[in-house]
């Protein structure tokens, strides 16, 4: 499995509050999470490596959500026909 900074995945640094929010988001899914040591101008330190596809699934694109429903199973509302005003029934 390949483990990535959030760093190497944006090709940017995240910052603290965004590094936060997806540190929480994979401790609440139970996600394992490998270190690196880096030494560079702008950091040293410890940076947290994340699966890729859970950077994925984190960083996807809105209107790919998918939704899982108990009875009719997964709901992909990305190609949804209706409106902002439109009523489901």
């Amino acid at each position: 499995m390949e483990y990535l900074s959030l760093y190497d995945y944006l090709g940017k640094p995240a910052g603290g509050k965004l590094g936060k929010e997806v540190a929480s988001a994979a401790s609440r899914e139970g996600i394992k999470l490998e270190t690196r040591k880096v030494d560079t101008p702008r950091y040293t330190g410890i940076v947290y490596l994340y699966p890729k596809d859970f950077l994925e699934f984190y960083f996807r694109e809105p209107d790919t959500i998918k939704e899982a429903d108990p009875i009719l199973g997964e709901i992909d509302w990305s190609n949804s026909e209706l409106e902002d005003d439109d009523l489901p029934f």
